[in-house]
């Protein structure tokens, strides 16, 4: 069997929240036109990603990558 390596998602967002001990709350947005009158609307979703050394504050710029369940909300890394 030939080993193939799945590329993980990643996004790029900012901590908005590093108050958990070894996690941080992550703000990935995104901005999408509306179907019907063309207008910019910008959404965002919140993400928990592991922060194993605390080095996270808020309003850093992180790439988070996708990992495989660490607790009940995270899955990123």
């Amino acid at each position: 069997m030939s080993e193939t390596k799945i590329a993980r998602k990643t996004k790029i967002g900012s901590v908005v929240s590093n108050k958990r001990d070894k996690s941080v709350v992550v703000r990935v947005d995104r901005q999408i036109r509306h179907k019907l009158y063309g207008k910019i609307i910008r959404k965002s979703v919140k993400y928990m990603a592991d922060d194993p050394r605390n080095v996270c504050n808020i309003g850093d710029v992180v790439l988070i990558e996708e990992c495989r369940p660490l607790s009940k909300n995270k899955r990123w890394r």
